[in-house]
Formats: structure tokens, C-alpha cells, sequence
């Protein structure tokens, strides 16, 4: 196996950095999964996962990435023919559509170009005209595009309808604003890797009384997402239906002290804080950013390569040259945008360090970047 260089500055839209006390988490001794104590680590997982997606509904931890409880969300409330909403405006986006056809839903697409955020008057629209609508999907904070998707607002308008909103915090949760309960959520999904800032592989999903009233009279296509298979493991034993990731657990569960610790309101005004200093730091360079400003995400900004830049050499100097890790774009904009994760545990250091190396990578291929560190230092105060 070729040594992996462990020193690189992980910059991207997830996996994040982990914190070192999060890690060491994953070496405590591996208990039984049908023990007591096990049974006490779960269920403490969850009260924190509750107080994180701010619900008073059911939430289950899932070994399985965010994809997992994207799937479990549609396989266990959509039948043959049934209508479902997907608002798309990104990759996930379209993943919720691919997850539907799968089930064999009728989907509805409800599509915008990349880089534009959803507008709730367009779902009233279409619930409208099809009151039939059965689930309606929508990825809070496009990490391929770098948009924040108005979830509340949207809440707002499903609520008066007979359709489950399903939601995709996969990487909000724990970053940015979410309340499952206040915005209406039916089902929320989450994965660990991004904003909660654990190690990737598992994931959550919490469930409304709406919720379950569909599910109780769905049969699920799935049998590991088999949301009722949880449910009733759960009640009646404290237990998950099949082997967990105990470590990934483990990890979790420091991680969600991390930050309950610090504070959800404390949490989210830090990833202000930082979104707002690289948009700063990009724009004083003259980089054009992708996404329209009202949408901007607050966890990832994306941005336009200027005339002449190739990604693959770009991003190569600040991996190999720099030792810092950014994204770049995924689909119809591969090569066009580059992406910075600024997430979980992300301080003004790293952010502060990134923009200096895009500085130097920028005018190593030619483009004379520069002020993009004080312009950042400004908006920090330092």
C-alpha cells in the first residue's frame, strides 16, 4: 500500500477533519452488540441525535453512509406509481430522483440550473396542480453546487399538503440551521462525515407521526432499510436489527458532545463566520463564485475557475506543492468549479491557510491573485 501523506490540510465539502479526541473514540475495546452496555451507548447516541436534529420524533442510527438513509426514506414511503416531487439543482438532488425511479415512483421533477437555489412558490405550483403528490424531496445545502436550499420556507408550503417532505441534511446537520420539528419535516436524513464531524460510514434518520402513519402502510422494498425493522428492534430491545459499526458509534457519540458542547447557535454562527471570510478572500481575488448570493451554503463555496485555469493542475499544486485538499466540481460543472468545504471542525487557521495557497497555486499557472488572506483576516477581525 502506497504511505498516505497524513499532514494534508482536508479542505473538501466531506469527510471533514476529525478531532483527535473523536478518533481515539474508535479505539476504546469492542463490546457486543446485544449487551447492556452497548444498549446504554445506543440509546444515549440517540437522545444526542435528537437534541442535534432538534426533533421530538423517532431517530435511528444507521451503519451505512448518507446514501443509506436517502434510500431508507423512499423505500420505506413509496409504492409502484406513486408521485414523488424531486426538487433538483444538484447532484444529491438528482440522487433522490434516481432513488425514486428505483422504487418505481412516478417522479416529478422540479429542476433549476446549477448554482440557483429552489423557490417555494414553485413547489406550491406543482402540489397544485397534483394533489396527489406522495413524498417531496429536497437536498438542504448542495454540496456539488454550493447552494443552501431554503428548507423552512418549503416546509411551510408542504405542510398544507398530504405529501411527506423528506429532507437531505447530509451536510448541514450540525453546521447550519436546521429544526426538523419548527420546519416540518417528516424525515430528515444525515450522515456523519460532514458537519458532525465524525469518521464516514454511518448515518441517521429521524421520523414524524406523519411519517409513520405512511410508512405503517407501505411495504418497505428494502430488508437492511427496513425502517420498521429498526423501529420495533429498538422499543422492544434497545438494540439495532443487525450488526453496528460499534466504533463508528463510539465516534459518533464524542462527536455529538462535541457539539452540544459548543452550542448549536455558537456552531452555526462560527460556519457564518467562516463562509462569509472565503467568500471575502475569493472575491477580493476576482474569483466569480458559482452559486447565486441569497443560496449560498454556509458549510461550502463553490467557485468558477478563471479563463485559462485547468482543474487538474490547480488542485494538484495545492495537494502536492501546498499539502491542501480542495474539491472540485462534480457532473455538468467537472473542471469548472473548484469547492471549499469549510465544516465541523474548520477554525480561521484553516481557512486563512487555504486562501494563501490558492493565492500562490492561482499565480503559479498564471492568474495574479492576491488580497484574498488580509480581505479574510478583515472579516474574522484578526
Amino acid at each position: 500500500m502506497k504511505r498516505i501523506d497524513h499532514e494534508k490540510l482536508l479542505m473538501i465539502p466531506g469527510p471533514t477533519m476529525v478531532s483527535s479526541e473523536v478518533l481515539n473514540a474508535m479505539a476504546y475495546p469492542i463490546i457486543g452488540h446485544r449487551t447492556e452496555e452497548f444498549r446504554t451507548l445506543l440509546e444515549d447516541t440517540v437522545e444526542k441525535m435528537k437534541k442535534v436534529f432538534i426533533t421530538e420524533g423517532d431517530v435511528y442510527i444507521i451503519t451505512g453512509s448518507g446514501t443509506a438513509v436517502m434510500d431508507m426514506a423512499i423505500a420505506n414511503t413509496v409504492d409502484k406509481g406513486d408521485k414523488v416531487l424531486t426538487i433538483c439543482n444538484g447532484n444529491f438532488g438528482e440522487r433522490f430522483s434516481k432513488i425514486a425511479e428505483v422504487y418505481k415512483g412516478e417522479v416529478i421533477k422540479l429542476e433549476y440550473p446549477w448554482g440557483k437555489g429552489a423557490r417555494p412558490e414553485d413547489v406550491k405550483k406543482i402540489l397544485e396542480e397534483n394533489p396527489d403528490i406522495k413524498v417531496v424531496t429536497v437536498v438542504h445545502n448542495e454540496t456539488s453546487t454550493g447552494v443552501r436550499n431554503p428548507i423552512k420556507e418549503i416546509g411551510e408550503v408542504v405542510k398544507d399538503y398530504d405529501a411527506l417532505y423528506i429532507v437531505d441534511t447530509i451536510s448541514s446537520l450540525g453546521g447550519d440551521y436546521v429544526d426538523v420539528d419548527k420546519f416540518h419535516i417528516d424525515i430528515c436524513v444525515t450522515g456523519s462525515q460532514k458537519c458532525l464531524s465524525a469518521p464516514p460510514g454511518i448515518s441517521a434518520i429521524s421520523i414524524s407521526e406523519k411519517a409513520w402513519d405512511v410508512i405503517n402502510n407501505t411495504k418497505s422494498k428494502s430488508f437492511y432499510l427496513d425502517i420498521k425493522a429498526y423501529r420495533d428492534r429498538f422499543e422492544s430491545k434497545r438494540e439495532s436489527p443487525y450488526t453496528p459499526a460499534v466504533s463508528l458509534i463510539y465516534a459518533l457519540n464524542k462527536a455529538l458532545d462535541r457539539i452540544l458542547e459548543e452550542g448549536l447557535e455558537n456552531r452555526v454562527k462560527r460556519h457564518e463566520r467562516l463562509a462569509k471570510a472565503t467568500v471575502a478572500g475569493l472575491e477580493t481575488m476576482g474569483i466569480e463564485l458559482f452559486a447565486e448570493e441569497w443560496a449560498r451554503s454556509i458549510t461550502v463555496t463553490s467557485a468558477r475557475y478563471p479563463e485559462g485555469i485547468e482543474d487538474g493542475k490547480f488542485r494538484g499544486i495545492l495537494s502536492n506543492k501546498y499539502k491542501v485538499i480542495i474539491a472540485g466540481g462534480q457532473g455538468q460543472v467537472s473542471g469548472k468549479i473548484f469547492r471549499i468545504g469549510h465544516m465541523g471542525e474548520a477554525r480561521e487557521i484553516h481557512i486563512l491557510g487555504t486562501l494563501a495557497a490558492i493565492e500562490m497555486a492561482f499565480k503559479e499557472l498564471g492568474y495574479n491573485a492576491s488580497g484574498g488572506v488580509e480581505a479574510a483576516k478583515d472579516v474574522l477581525g484578526m
